[in-house]
């Protein structure tokens, strides 16, 4: 049977990418090796943040950007320095991507039925000068109803055209192999994999129970990363973050294996950037895990006290919503791969918010009531369901029961009460004005200066050993494992390039598996909000180019 276009891999990217070719009148074959549960990918389980610039959403909580101060802030982040080699397409899909977020993206959004939770977060806040790394200002827009939100519109495509006989979409069909004829990629063959009822993310079966092969004009590859696959991650791990993680926990399903990276260099793509990864300090073991070693990461406040896991507090600027991968070279650069934080029940309440669909009911559910209740008294219920069921946390009336209980944890007794009962006291006599030297409390009274911080986010400045702000919290915080950053070069049609820096006819790449766009659009850090935004802008890219290719 003959297609158009195979697109491999139905996440996002892959969405995206078919409901664009399906509109455009073509035949589309979508595959994937996960069953129809999995439908969606990884976005499923996202948070649903998106990159936009000056945005409504932004106006009206007074915030003032500009496509100039997010380039500045993206090329700060990004910190390009193989321009001539692996960048050179990165930087140019870096600027068409800005430009898209200042421009016709929440748009685009709008018209599909998207909208955004009012409130826009401060990812990433840097901590260093102007031109540096991190967001000068909030752009992280929450997607009302979260991952499953933001994949909705494009499933309702893609159905829509499967149901008009369009899109042929076939799950359990792991790809092990691309065709090629005369140079061209020409089709996919692969393995027919066993039924499996399997729930969203659960891991399924790799018995096969026959193979396929189909041919097509062109083979448009959007089958994710390598965060699920931590053998790989190690081999890759760069020496400039310390020495790779002993132990991670995984912030995707083991199927996020990377596996399809390799088929399409063994094609003729070229990967680039393979140094380049984004993995959270921030993670905790799930008590109700969904997948193996399965993680959620915490995105915190600025006011917790973040420790090694020696109990020594980390020098500036590594605060909690900092700057990830510079705390993550610190925390490696340790010798442990774990780390703490110590903080109060006041600062639990306002601060602590857990990435992931399933982690934010009330904003997945649409549900206006509930997330007016997170300003009650009290932690959010899937917070909660941590604190008493979570095996990171330790809560103690005082400090010497909290040290006790952290070593308890680890059984290693690294931490000495006295140690930190010192950095404790001496941060917590800072608090006595309203001008100091640590620039961690700076940092949390600036943030309170932002109204949606002031008002659901950021506590208000307290001693740490203040009973009324009790009891205390100790939070063990794991390696998480999740983006990759680097992969296939692409140029801005999503055309696949080879080692000669030529496009591989017939082949093509959208999302992750592409570093987001040309290898490596994030250079070596994130501004976050880019991933899902990656992927949306990617895949529609390759969609209309193949779309105007094919006529």
């Amino acid at each position: 049977m003959r297609f158009d276009v195979i697109v491999v891999g139905a996440g996002l990217a892959g969405l995206v990418a078919t409901a664009e070719l399906a509109e455009a009148g073509k035949k589309v074959l979508l595959l994937d090796q996960e069953p129809e549960a999995s439908f969606g990918g990884q976005a499923w389980w996202s948070f649903g943040g998106l990159f936009l610039v000056d945005s409504p959403e932004q106006r009206r909580m007074g915030i003032k950007d500009s496509r100039e101060l997010a380039w500045q802030d993206w090329l700060g982040a990004a910190g390009f320095d193989r321009e001539n080699d692996e960048d050179f397409w990165a930087i140019k899909w870096a600027k068409a991507y800005v430009d898209f977020a200042a421009g016709e993206k929440r748009k685009w959004l709008y018209e599909m039925g998207v909208r955004f939770f009012p409130v826009v977060g401060w990812a990433e806040r840097g901590g260093y000068l102007a031109d540096g790394h991190g967001n000068s200002v909030p752009r992280f827009h929450i997607v009302w109803g979260t991952g499953p939100g933001i994949i909705k519109p494009f499933e309702d495509r893609v159905r829509k055209a499967m149901a008009n006989g369009h899109v042929d979409y076939r799950p359990r069909h792991r790809v092990i192999d691309l065709l090629k004829e005369n140079g061209s990629v020409v089709g996919v063959r692969g393995d027919i994999l066993v039924p499996s009822h399997v729930s969203r993310g659960e891991a399924s079966s790799r018995e096969a129970l026959g193979e396929f092969e189909f041919h097509s004009q062109a083979v448009l590859v959007t089958s994710g990363g390598i965060g699920g696959n931590h053998e790989l991650i190690r081999k890759n791990w760069p020496e400039r973050l310390g020495k790779a993680p002993a132990h991670m926990i995984s912030g995707v399903p083991e199927h996020v294996d990377g596996k399809m990276l390799t088929i399409a260099e063994k094609a003729g793509g070229r990967i680039v950037n393979r140094d380049r990864m984004w993995h959270y300090t921030e993670g905790i073991k799930n008590w109700n895990p969904v997948w193996p070693m399965h993680g959620i990461r915490i995105l915190p406040g600025p006011s917790s006290l973040w420790l090694d896991a020696t109990g020594k507090r980390f020098p500036s600027p590594n605060f909690p919503g900092f700057d990830t991968l510079g705390t993550l070279e610190a925390i490696m650069k340790t010798g442990y791969d774990y780390s703490w934080f110590i903080l109060t029940q006041k600062i639990i309440e306002k601060e602590f918010a857990l990435s992931g669909s399933e982690q934010n009911p009330d904003l997945t559910g649409k549900s206006i009531k509930k997330v007016l209740a997170r300003v009650l008294p009290g932690p959010t219920p899937p917070v909660k369901a941590f604190m008493d069921q979570g095996e990171d946390f330790v809560i103690a009336n005082n400090l010497p029961e909290l040290v006790a209980g952290m070593n308890k944890l680890t059984g290693n007794h690294l931490l000495k009460r006295e140690e930190i009962e010192q950095q404790i006291v001496a941060r917590d006599r800072e608090m006595d004005n309203k001008f100091t030297k640590d620039l961690q409390i700076t940092a949390m009274r600036g943030a309170r200066h932002y109204l949606g911080d002031k008002l659901i986010r950021v506590a208000s400045p307290h001693k740490l050993l203040d009973p009324k702000a009790g009891p205390l919290i100790a939070v063990r915080l794991n390696i998480l494992t999740r983006k990759t950053l680097g992969g296939l070069q692409t140029d801005l049609f999503g055309r696949v390039l080879n080692t000669s820096g030529n496009p591989v006819p017939g082949l093509f790449a959208a999302g992750e598996v592409s570093g987001f766009g040309g290898g490596g659009i994030h250079g070596y850090r994130s501004l976050e909000g880019t991933f899902v935004g990656g992927c949306l802008f990617t895949a529609r890219q390759a969609g209309r180019a193949l779309a105007r290719e094919l006529d």
